[in-house]
């Protein structure tokens, strides 16, 4: 959710007080569970949809007929592996679609292996060691996550360091650089941002 907030933030959007739709198919709820309200930014919660989908084309169908209702902030989509129904056509649809209405999509892909996507930014994210806390060493740290994005049109490819300082995402790149608070990845422009 913090990497689609500042996908957001970064484009432009965060102004924008639409609903968010957020779409889920049955095994991805088993992996991640639904989304906790009370853990939402506060100006997040009441504007939630979610949408518990039986299966991946059904959480297919939500995810594009939410893209064409440009009433909604952005759409936020979660799905388990490398569905059969997730392909090359499936993805250029919902890319076709952020684009034509200008609805941004975000697509999750849990557990899932690099795959064909016509996505504009393809992502990996995993888990990181968190930094250490001045006061203790040995207490437990800021979430962290190590971002990769190895494939976007018009953007610099790289790894960053993330971790989310309670305001925005604070980015470091991967090899120890300063930080950076945003930009990871350039504005779309005009275009939707559509990344899986």
């Amino acid at each position: 959710m913090a990497f689609a907030l500042d996908g957001m933030r970064v484009a432009g959007l965060a102004e924008n007080r639409g609903s968010i739709l957020w779409v889920q198919d049955r095994n991805a709820i088993r992996l991640n569970g639904r989304p906790y309200r009370p853990g939402l930014p506060a100006e997040l919660r009441a504007r939630v949809i979610h949408v518990a989908a039986k299966s991946p084309e059904d959480a297919l169908f939500a995810l594009e007929e939410g893209l064409r209702c440009r009433d909604l902030a952005c759409v936020i989509g979660e799905l388990a592996g490398n569905p059969k129904a997730l392909g090359l056509t499936a993805s250029r649809r919902l890319s076709l679609a952020a684009e034509r209405y200008g609805v941004p999509l975000f697509l999750i892909r849990l557990d899932a292996q690099r795959d064909l996507s016509s996505a504009r930014m393809r992502w990996e994210v995993r888990s990181s060691a968190s930094p250490p806390k001045p006061w203790n060493a040995e207490a437990p740290g800021t979430p962290s996550w190590r971002a990769e994005l190895f494939r976007a049109r018009g953007c610099r490819q790289g790894e960053w360091i993330l971790r989310d300082d309670g305001t925005k995402l604070v980015a470091s790149t991967a090899h120890g650089a300063a930080p950076d608070h945003g930009d990871l990845a350039a504005a779309p422009g005009d275009r939707s941002l559509a990344a899986f």
